[in-house]
């Protein structure tokens, strides 16, 4: 049991399951919000706020929760992932408040944060106006709008946004912190940074509130992972309070009763009507159906238009055979600031089932155009096992060959597809080295090619007859591609459509080709 509800806590303090609840200090924070905190935007603009059921279990579980032997707040972490127009920016810009002038730490420092100093002052726009709609704030707080900051002079506190690359960042003492919209932080860089400004205060409040994002080597998505991890009892963290409002990935996307469950707001500050619109437009335009699912139902998604469900693509994460299979190639050398793809399936022809295994390629002297996030985000997947690191700036034929003839003797290959428009150099080289030529098989990167083998693809998926080893590269491959259509329902992956790196998955989509035709309508053709 992570808490109790709010109606199941006891009227007077008392210790369950080894936590001591105290309804006294959340009891005084629901009366400031009503007294003293007023809507500043929509309809309830100027009426008192007044706390949805989910804000007032949040505020009793983050702020009424204790440690017996110590007294102190058993959380000091907190992860709130709710969706769009549910009204977390106010909530959160009213426990900032609270932070401020009303938990009773002298000298507090409490911060707005956020990627852009833009998004950070969104939720302190919402507390400076709170301020000056109320009187008894105004004679406590002054409000700075030229340097982002409240004041509350009696404690001598203050309150101020701060975006990632705030220069000042590393000389803080945060008591409180709000982190709005996690998503959109590029890296942990800010977030360990206020974590580990902390370390003076007895019992300090970490607030991460976010809308689910795309980026799944984030920081948000860890701690995403770690939310559910603790909700599942699959880990354990007293400090830390997860809270996820969002649809199942089975859920119906199109029900009104998986809306409200992914909406605790809805009719109050989410309509109805306005979500039965946005989910017309999601049926209509296929493209938009990632972004209903993301901002409405909190769903984690991946390219803005959906080819490969990653629900299902992660079912398919299995044990690979050792013996008694036959391995087929394909290879995708790619351009010079891709990542070369060398992918292995083979079938078995008890079960039906397509097992894949890649092996994927970065120089180690990365000098690449990628953007500094990208390229750690590579790095760390080379460091756990996921990429191999090849030396020099680049990867190309000459430096692939000696990995694809170790594989091939490795995993008896028997045969391997190639495109003809990049790879002249590596399959001559192949020859001279005493390589079959029947076994090499020509694969243009045409819509012919690529249309039945990449159907085959999609249905292994969605069957879960698709069987590959869980590497996380090329799941970040799966998720990033998006395909072109003909007027027939042929499909082709896209590489200049697809919003990163895909070359994993067309040398599966190749090797699978070679793995499911039958032997005799092989069609090498050498040039």
């Amino acid at each position: 049991m992570l808490s109790l509800a709010v109606d199941e806590w006891p009227d007077e303090p008392e210790v369950i399951d080894g936590w001591l609840y105290d309804r006294t200090k959340p009891d005084l924070i629901v009366d400031f919000y009503t007294r003293c905190l007023k809507h500043g935007t929509g309809v309830h603009a100027g009426k008192p706020f007044e706390l949805l059921p989910w804000q007032k279990q949040i505020v009793f579980d983050l702020f009424g929760t204790f440690d017996p032997d110590t007294g102190l707040r058993r959380y000091t972490t907190a992860y709130i992932e709710v969706p769009r127009k549910n009204g977390k920016s106010q909530f959160a810009a009213g426990l900032a408040l609270w932070l401020l002038c009303g938990d009773g730490e002298k000298g507090a420092q409490v911060y707005s944060a956020a990627f852009t100093l833009k998004q950070a002052s969104l939720v302190f726009a919402m507390a400076s106006q709170m301020v000056q709609a109320d009187t008894a704030l105004q004679t406590f707080c002054k409000v700075r709008k030229n340097t982002r900051t409240i004041y509350y002079e009696n404690a001598g506190s203050f309150y101020r946004a701060i975006p990632r690359d705030d220069k000042d960042a590393h000389g803080l003492n945060a008591h409180g912190i709000i982190f709005d919209e996690l998503h959109n932080q590029p890296d942990r860089k800010l977030w360990d940074t206020l974590q580990t400004s902390r370390g003076m205060r007895t019992q300090p409040m970490t607030i991460g509130i976010t809308t689910a994002g795309h980026d799944r080597s984030s920081i948000c998505y860890e701690l995403h992972k770690q939310s559910k991890a603790v909700l599942n009892g699959d880990t354990s963290d007293p400090t830390f309070y997860p809270c996820i409002f969002a649809a199942h990935e089975d859920d119906d996307w199109q029900a009104e009763t998986t809306w409200k469950k992914a909406n605790p707001s809805l009719g109050h500050t989410v309509r109805l009507d306005y979500l039965r619109q946005e989910c017309e437009r999601a049926k209509q335009t296929a493209s938009y159906e990632n972004t209903f699912r993301n901002l409405h139902l909190n769903q984690w998604t991946e390219q803005s238009v959906r080819w490969l469900p990653m629900h299902a693509w992660d079912k398919c994460t299995g044990e690979l055979p050792t013996t008694d299979v036959t391995w087929h190639m394909g290879v995708d050398l790619a351009e010079t600031r891709d990542v070369p793809a060398v992918v292995i399936a083979a079938k078995d022809e008890d079960t039906n089932k397509i097992y894949i295994k890649p092996f994927l390629f970065m120089p180690e002297d990365d000098n690449s155009a990628r953007s500094a996030q990208d390229k750690l985000k590579l790095h760390n997947w080379a460091a756990q096992g996921y990429i191999e690191k090849l030396p020099g700036e680049s990867v190309n034929a000459r430096t692939l060959l000696p990995e694809i003839l170790s594989i091939v003797e490795a995993y008896n290959v028997q045969s391997i597809a190639f495109d003809p428009y990049r790879s002249r150099e590596l399959i001559n080289d192949l020859i001279e080295m005493g390589y079959p030529e029947d076994q090499l098989v020509k694969f243009p990167q045409t819509m012919l090619n690529f249309a039945e083998p990449s159907k085959t693809f999609l249905d292994l998926v969605h069957t879960k007859r698709l069987v590959h080893d869980g590497n996380e590269a090329l799941r970040w491959m799966a998720a990033n591609v998006v395909v072109a259509e003909d007027g027939n329902g042929n499909v082709k992956p896209m590489k200049n459509k697809s919003q990163d790196k895909i070359d994993g998955i067309v040398a599966a989509i190749m090797a699978i080709r070679e793995a499911t035709i039958p032997t005799n309508d092989l069609m090498p053709q050498i040039f």
